[in-house]
């Protein structure tokens, strides 16, 4: 039963195989991938539990992200080297081991070594689920295999604020990593009997140690100077040094994997035009996914106060949403020439990242909700046409690295996106506040009138007169930090928004390539 390959599995259980394999995996891959986001509506409670700042607690989120990009590149060597049986289970292991890491932690350090176990396994798993749904269906029907695993990783993100928020307020912060055991459990069991194995073989496939040092370094040194550039200062030396030794670095993983004998990025496959456009657009998927996933959770807390539990619910509407549409959209990536449903939806994502810019503390939830449903609208005619058009043109012995390179693309946008975002949330937060405080002078009339206004509630409330106008100027500085943070938001929206209408050029490009 370990050595049953995929012919022998479909011997085995007949075409009902190929219902079972895939649900198997997308058990696996939604758990984990529901796990990248559970942890944003806790990075408050983890401050408050460890005593550390934001600068510190964010990497609870961004080593889970880091690494789950980096170890997108280990699939094929796992696969190559102990079968997607044993490695879908081995993953899955590991997975756990992190969970209990993170449950256990004693501080903030051992917190992050466990985010680091499950990010490397959401990493490895994603692309081995995806290659293993495609290898299980028939080219002709790949649109819509593309479909099924597009509707889970899709929709997993959506629900992850929901479910930690739930969890935190009806539990504690450290109860969001059990949440996924039970889960992970079942897709373990399942794994062993359904995923396709290979005899066990001592000879190890080569691994390209060099490049993966280089790609972690790089992507560890990027993404930090990205998410302290604000506090730490753009131009000072340690952020210099950072992008310096990161941009060396990914230039110097890409010099190699051109050259190395066994490379973690197969490069030629970027040479054919088609999957090259399709990546442009993967990496902004990426980005735009996870960024509008952590971004309108933390836009509805920090500026309409919302709790993490309504905050989620935001979400919801448009994963069930997904739910329904993307079967559709990968039986449409099917019939239909990918460049038409992609231009689509990347016009409806940019579209509602527009509207969303000029939302603030007045704009109710529904309006919300409809604007995330609108722009997962648009992701769910993205996803299966744009897999599809990368993977229609690879054959069979390549899908494995085609595969790895696809969700890496992608899961690398993600992780930029929500860095970016941070960062620029931050950066032109601070540019507002600045802007805001020097309008505050004694000709400004309506600052004038609410300073009065809040003495005399003041004085009514019995507060002595030499207290009062410190308050008053205390709450009028609490009123222009919600505004600096209204108008970051906004500022981080609308640059989403630009980068999805520039994407409509490659989208269009995949029109001319073969």
């Amino acid at each position: 039963m370990t050595s049953a390959t995929l012919e022998q599995q479909f011997d085995r259980y007949g075409p009902a195989y190929r219902w079972l394999v895939t649900f198997t995996g997308m058990i696996g891959a939604m758990t984990m991938v529901l796990s990248a986001t559970m942890v944003n509506v806790a990075v408050p409670s983890i401050m408050g539990a460890f005593g550390v700042g934001q600068d510190m607690a964010q990497w609870t989120a961004t080593a889970f992200i880091a690494t789950m990009v980096a170890s997108q590149l280990l699939n094929t060597w796992m696969v190559q080297a102990f079968g997607q049986r044993l490695a879908y289970s081995l993953t899955l292991i590991v997975f756990i081991l992190g969970s209990v890491v993170c449950i256990t932690s004693p501080n903030i350090e051992v917190l992050i070594f466990g985010r680091i176990m499950q990010g490397f396994s959401a990493g490895v798993i994603q692309p081995l689920v995806m290659a293993t749904i495609i290898s299980v269906f028939p080219p002709d029907r790949r649109g819509f295999a593309m479909g099924l695993y597009g509707m889970g990783v899709t929709l997993a993100p959506s629900f992850g604020p929901l479910v930690g928020g739930i969890t935190i307020d009806a539990l504690t912060w450290r109860h969001i990593f059990i949440v996924p055991v039970p889960l992970v459990a079942i897709a373990f069991a399942m794994g062993v009997v359904f995923m396709p194995g290979k005899k066990f073989s001592r000879d190890f496939p080569d691994f390209d140690w060099t490049g993966y040092m280089l790609l972690a370094t790089a992507l560890v040194c990027l993404m930090t100077g990205i998410g302290n550039g604000q506090r730490w200062g753009w131009s000072s030396d340690g952020i210099l040094t950072l992008f310096v030794i990161g941009f060396i670095a990914a230039a110097s993983f890409v010099y190699w994997q051109a050259h190395a004998q066994s490379p973690l990025l197969d490069l030629t496959l970027f040479l054919n035009p088609r999957f090259a456009s399709v990546m442009i657009i993967a990496f902004a998927f990426g980005a735009g996914n996870f960024a509008t996933n952590y971004a309108i959770p933390v836009f509805t807390q920090t500026v309409q106060g919302f709790t993490p539990t309504k905050a989620g619910m935001v979400l919801v509407p448009a994963g069930l949403l997904l739910v329904t549409m993307i079967p559709f959209s990968g039986k449409l990536a099917d019939h239909v020439p990918p460049h038409l449903p992609l231009m689509a939806g990347v016009s409806l994502f940019a579209f509602a990242a527009y509207l969303l810019s000029l939302s603030d503390v007045n704009s109710p939830f529904l309006t919300i909700a409809l604007l995330a449903v609108v722009s997962r609208f648009g992701l769910g005619l993205v996803m299966p046409n744009m897999g599809a058009a990368a993977m229609r043109t690879i054959p069979n012995e390549r899908l494995n690295h085609a595969a790895g390179a696809y969700n890496f693309t992608r899961q690398l946008g993600g992780a930029f996106g929500v860095n970016c975002v941070v960062a620029i949330t931050e950066y032109r937060t601070a540019f507002h506040a600045d802007a805001l405080t020097a309008t505050q002078t004694s000709s400004n009339v309506p600052s004038r009138e609410l300073i009065d206004k809040v003495e005399r509630i003041l004085s009514d409330s019995g507060l002595p007169e030499t207290a009062q106008q410190s308050g008053a100027l205390n709450y009028l500085g609490s009123v222009i930090h919600a505004q600096a943070i209204t108008f970051g938001f906004q500022d981080a929206f609308l640059v989403i928004c630009m980068i999805f209408i520039a994407t409509l050029i490659p989208a269009y490009m995949i029109k001319r390539t073969k």
